[in-house]
């Protein structure tokens, strides 16, 4: 062959044994990720080679950790993930679709039917779900409606954790989302912050702070560490003495001369804390009304002891991501400069307070009157409990984010994978095909669809053959049906609000149908050894 022409140690897989090696891969990573799929999935667990142990049925955490060694497996678990990053969910099933449609090919190619006419055929049938999905399936409705987001995100969060987690989750996802939406602009989750956990107490007690909450406290005992109504002062300015950039050397021949020197050391960052200390008299004129100053930059003791002793609240070395986010929780304006400071640039919070958990400090910016940022503090026992609820929140951040942007939704419990079949098995016979054999490769995506349904019958300890020809029925009575997983009967999604999102299952047809393609069209493998010198 013309391969080992060119290297005697390459390793060449060609014609039939070429895909049955990509079939057999993608068959064998949905089989994994099939018990996964749906609320009553199962879940993995995962041991890594240190020891630790890690349980989770979410696809893209089991893909990332997964050690997949097989080339084809790996390229369609980079895929799934991308699909995650993209869109926020729908990993599990884009693996299962992949399997499916690459399954469904394989009696076809046995056959001899040739692999360019099934990449023609899925594409055709991917384009018409598509527009098919865009102008009649999808439901159009008011996006902005607590309720719908609500059930968006109970649909999504379900399929990650228990369904008590999931609920209680539900109203936290779809408040902060709503808090930091702003009018006519993108919505910007970096403004919700998800990575902040207390290792105590259990899940459940995890909660939604409308401001800000730090991982760290002020540094100084006398300073106070619960304040009301105060007022805020974001800044990144130095007030600590800092040493000259260039090499320098002092002598002096009088103790005196060094006691001028330090006093004039120490004065610059004086002025500033005494500017700082007349602004505070100058705004907190009632009775009641505290200071409170948040630093990206450092405080020094002699500063912090200023400050302590007029009763204001400093917390020095603030995180940068936290800046943005304590200005669009608290108001005001970050400064860089204590000159001209006007009541203008600060900030209000109703309280402000320190809680200390162990050897962690915590501090907690709360009662502010319209945040545009927010935290989820999340809790738990272990570190592993805490990442799995954190990995479920994001993903329901994500599917509450599309939900507003797309401006529709799509019937969920499978009743879309089951519409679409309907519809592709329907104009088959009647569409205009480049060739009568592109049927075949229609029909064979419209099976691969199923996929889903089937597999949450199963997973729901249903007989999936039977399920599905009892939501059939009802499809062919005209009626938009799903899978009750408790019952394993038809149920209306819409009216007991289980909804899909729309860029979820249009991302999973564009990336699905793309990568089986391309894996189907492959005709040779090439396993390059070094050549011999």
């Amino acid at each position: 062959m013309a391969a080992n022409l060119l290297n005697s140690n390459n390793e060449v897989t060609r014609k039939l044994a070429a895909l049955a090696f990509n079939i057999n891969a993608g068959k064998s990573l949905a089989n994994i990720l099939a018990t996964n799929l749906g609320p009553r999935g199962t879940l993995k667990m995962l041991v890594s080679g240190g020891g630790d142990i890690k349980m989770t049925k979410d696809g893209q955490v089991l893909l990332k950790e997964m050690a997949i060694q097989h080339p084809t497996a790996a390229l369609i678990a980079r895929q799934a993930t991308a699909q995650d990053d993209i869109t926020g969910d729908g990993t599990t099933s884009v693996v299962l679709f992949i399997g499916e449609l690459l399954k469904q090919s394989e009696q076809y190619l046995a056959e001899g039917l040739h692999p360019r006419i099934l990449a023609e055929g899925f594409n055709w049938a991917k384009n018409h779900v598509v527009e098919w999905m865009k102008n009649t399936f999808t439901v159009k409705t008011d996006t902005l409606d607590h309720e719908l987001l609500a059930n968006i995100a109970r649909t999504a969060l379900r399929t990650k954790v228990h369904r008590e987690l999931a609920d209680k989750l539900t109203s936290i996802v779809v408040d902060s989302v709503l808090t930091i939406r702003r009018e006519g602009q993108p919505i910007d989750l970096f403004m919700v912050e998800t990575n902040l956990s207390m290792e105590h107490k259990s899940d459940m007690d995890t909660v939604l702070i409308k401001g800000i909450v730090m991982d760290h406290g002020t540094r100084h005992p006398d300073m106070p560490t619960h304040v009301k109504n105060a007022f805020i002062l974001t800044c990144n300015v130095s007030l600590e003495y800092e040493k000259s950039e260039e090499n320098s050397k002092v002598e002096w021949t009088d103790p005196a001369h060094r006691e001028q020197m330090v006093e004039a050391e120490r004065r610059f960052v004086d002025e500033r804390v005494r500017k700082v200390i007349e602004f505070k008299r100058s705004v907190c004129t009632e009775p009641g009304q505290t200071f409170v100053i948040l630093n990206q930059k450092g405080i020094d003791p002699l500063a912090l002891d200023m400050l302590a002793k007029e009763g204001i609240m400093a917390l020095r070395r603030a995180k940068r991501r936290n800046m943005e986010r304590l200005v669009l929780a608290c108001g005001g304006e970050s400064v860089n400069s204590f000159d001209d400071l006007t009541p203008s640039i600060l900030g209000y919070a109703g309280e402000v307070y320190e809680q200390t958990l162990g050897e962690e400090k915590y501090t907690f910016v709360t009662g502010v009157k319209n945040p545009f940022s927010c935290t989820i503090l999340f809790k738990g026992p272990n570190r592993h409990t805490i990442k799995q609820t954190q990995d479920a929140v994001r993903d329901g951040l994500r599917a509450v984010k599309n939900t507003i942007e797309d401006g529709c939704v799509l019937p969920g419990g499978g009743a879309f994978e089951l519409s679409a079949y309907t519809e592709l098995m329907k104009v088959k016979d009647s569409a205009k095909l480049p060739s009568v054999e592109m049927k075949l490769a229609v029909e064979a995506f419209a099976k691969a669809l199923l996929v889903i349904p089937k597999t949450l019958a199963m997973n729901s300890g249903f007989e999936s053959l039977q399920t599905l020809l009892k939501l059939q029925s009802e499809h062919q009575q005209g009626h938009v049906v799903g899978l009750d997983l408790i019952t394993g009967e038809a149920m209306d999604p819409t009216a007991e609000g289980v909804f899909d999102g729309v860029r979820v299952k249009r991302q999973l047809l564009e990336s699905a149908t793309l990568l089986t393609s391309q894996l189907l069209l492959v005709d040779e493998i090439l396993k390059a050894g070094k050549a011999q010198q």
